[in-house]
């Protein structure tokens, strides 16, 4: 029998190895900017063209390579980081792995060209299929410009599960803007397609989180600052009226490096406690400096999650942080121990306590009760607190009249069936309906009755609605009487500017203006007046921290999401005729009894369940 172990071809290999570092155009992106951030570049510029499948290139002004170093830097494991093992643990650097450029080359065209500053002339060599075809030199300015073209052409199979060009430029983006904040002292810009996305100028970190989250934030950023011999931390964080609905921007660097740690995140959520709604999340963006010994940067491919000696002190660290910020800057709730006005007027406060009237308190009753041991039971009833009429709190406000209501709620509903969903059921008709802590609408039935929770009723019947308009008719449109400029990042504009058709089915009416800004012109008609561009922005922002099933269609995740945008939210008061038109419209519902993410929207109550309550 022939042997059947053998070692993998190296092209395939290396193709191997490449999915562990670039599984997307956006994982090149991140490689490349961080090799342009160590050569000590001072600007680095990012083109992309199709969204990175066609070309990502970098061009960077750092120290540049040798002709030798151009060549050897395409080979696996190459790096100029690490020489001992112990150099792994205390890593200040980006890139390390020593994997970016080998992998690149394994799966796209890639040209560099590079020079030193001591050079006269620079190095172009250009790899594909992991192989140096071409090495000469050339002219070139200082720093390093290097380009990867037709991302995965020789790996159809891996190209075919890229997303969209939408899609896939977000992801960009955000490894764009993860690097762009870590280092605000160096210019960086973003070209797509020929255009500009982003034009970041040198400066301080509160500048550049404006110039990437928008102007807004600008008077919006509370400063934190701690320093001590274990750790630093700085950043800033947002006040809480900048919180959301989902998790927007929330940045964490340790050692300028960009982290996720759900950890830290409850850290953040905790100082916040009390401030904003426990349903909302902080935006902040978050320095932390300590001794590369005391972490573990190793522990995923992408980097991204890494490993702390004590994970506790950098959670109270950050913790108290947050607070210490919050409260320096008079946001924080605190305690008043200064006595009001009207107290200071008081007897008790302005006059003085005698000796005749010590000696009176002393001898009461009620100070004996204080003083004294077994006394409390002796309490003497005063006539002033005395309950005389508590029965009379027991009794009906008002009685039953002729008509048969009770405080204007008939006692007698009138019920139809209806054919809906599949079966038949009682649909209260009933005139009046009982709204409950603000948030459930109680319908009485013939059998029983109904607790509908108003909010998840609301969003079954918008996600009908917006379904129907999507995917055979287009809702009317409500004109604004005035253009509303929308003030987007720009990710957030990449983002508009693919849902535009499906928003325009919805009901929408967003077109460019002469300085291509976005303009609302028009709105589905059942958007408020006046809150126009916050419903926009709060979409956009919903849309893009989309957490069900990645399976949804683009339509599907928009119609979810202005269903749960736009439904009547808990704590809103409801009159009559708002509880009956929503009532009325759930049960006209082809699935009225869950929301499409499967809760209840109602319970119902029969009368045997209720007797079985009062065991009769």
């Amino acid at each position: 029998m022939s042997n059947i172990i053998h070692l993998l071809p190296d092209h395939i290999a290396n193709q191997i190895a490449a999915g562990e570092v670039i599984q997307r155009p956006a994982s090149a992106v991140k490689e490349l900017l961080e090799n342009a951030v160590d050569a000590g570049a001072t600007k680095v510029k990012l083109l992309v063209n199709d969204a990175g499948k066609a070309l990502i290139q970098v061009i960077d002004n750092g120290k540049g390579m040798s002709a030798e170093d151009a060549t050897m830097a395409f080979e696996r494991h190459a790096t100029s980081k690490i020489s001992h093992i112990d150099d792994l643990f205390k890593i200040k650097t980006m890139g390390f792995r020593g994997e970016a450029l080998a992998s690149i080359a394994a799966v796209a065209q890639v040209e560099l060209k590079t020079k030193r500053a001591e050079d006269e002339l620079g190095i172009l060599v250009e790899v594909e299929h992991s192989k140096i075809i071409k090495q000469e030199p050339c002219v070139a300015p200082e720093g390093t410009s290097i380009s990867m073209k037709n991302l995965f052409f020789n790996v159809p199979a891996r190209r075919n599960f890229l997303k969209s060009n939408a899609a896939e430029m977000r992801h960009i983006m955000d490894e764009f803007i993860r690097v762009a904040m870590a280092y605000p002292e160096i210019f960086f810009s973003l070209n797509s397609n020929g255009q500009e996305v982003y034009h970041l100028e040198a400066g301080n970190h509160k500048q550049r989180i404006v110039q990437i989250l928008g102007n807004s934030y600008n008077a919006k950023l509370v400063n934190v600052l701690e320093e001590t011999d274990y750790m630093n931390i700085s950043g800033f964080i947002g006040k809480p009226e900048t919180a959301r609905k989902t998790r927007g921007d929330q940045y964490f660097f340790v050692n300028n490096r960009f982290i996720k740690s759900a950890y830290l995140n409850h850290a953040v959520n905790a100082a916040f406690e009390g401030m904003i709604a426990k349903d909302s999340f902080p935006s902040y963006v978050l320095y932390i400096d300590l001794d590369p010994t005391q972490i573990d940067i190793n522990v995923h491919p992408t980097k991204q999650e890494i490993k702390f000696e004590d994970e506790k002190i950098i959670y109270a660290f950050v913790q108290a942080a947050v607070k210490h910020a919050l409260a320096q800057f008079s946001i924080a709730p605190s305690l008043d121990f200064s006595l009001n006005a009207d107290i200071q007027g008081l007897d008790a406060v302005s006059k003085p306590f005698t000796r005749n009237d010590q000696e009176a308190a002393v001898s009461s009753s009620l100070y004996k009760t204080f003083s004294q041991k077994h006394q409390a039971h002796f309490i003497e009833p005063s006539q002033k607190s005395e309950l005389k009429s508590w029965k009379d709190f027991f009794k009906p406000s008002e009685q039953t009249d002729s008509t048969g209501t009770i405080g204007g709620y008939s006692s007698e509903p009138v019920l139809e069936e209806a054919y809906t969903g599949g079966k038949l059921l009682n649909i209260p008709t009933i005139q009046h309906y009982l709204q409950l802590q603000l948030t459930y609408i109680i319908a009485t039935t013939q059998t029983g009755f109904l607790l509908v929770h108003q909010q998840l009723a609301h969003e079954r019947v918008l996600y009908e609605q917006y379904s129907q308009a999507v995917h055979s008719k287009q809702a009317p449109t409500q004109k604004s009487l005035f253009p509303i400029p929308l003030d987007l990042a720009a990710s957030d504009s990449v983002l508009l500017q693919e849902l535009l058709p499906d928003l325009q089915l919805i009901g929408y009416q967003i077109e460019k203006d002469e300085q291509h800004q976005f303009v609302i012109q028009g709105t589905p008609a059942d958007i408020v007046v006046g809150n126009e561009k916050h419903a926009i922005e709060m979409l956009i922002e919903q849309f893009k921290h989309f957490n069900s099933d990645i399976n949804f269609s683009k339509k599907e995740k928009l119609v979810r999401c202005m269903a749960k945008q736009q439904s009547i939210k808990t704590g809103v008061t409801l009159d009559q005729k708002e509880m009956s038109g929503l009532v009325n419209a759930l049960f006209e519902c082809n699935t009225p009894n869950i929301t499409p993410t499967g809760k209840p929207t109602y319970i119902e109550y029969k009368g045997n369940y209720l007797e079985q309550l009062f065991e009769r």
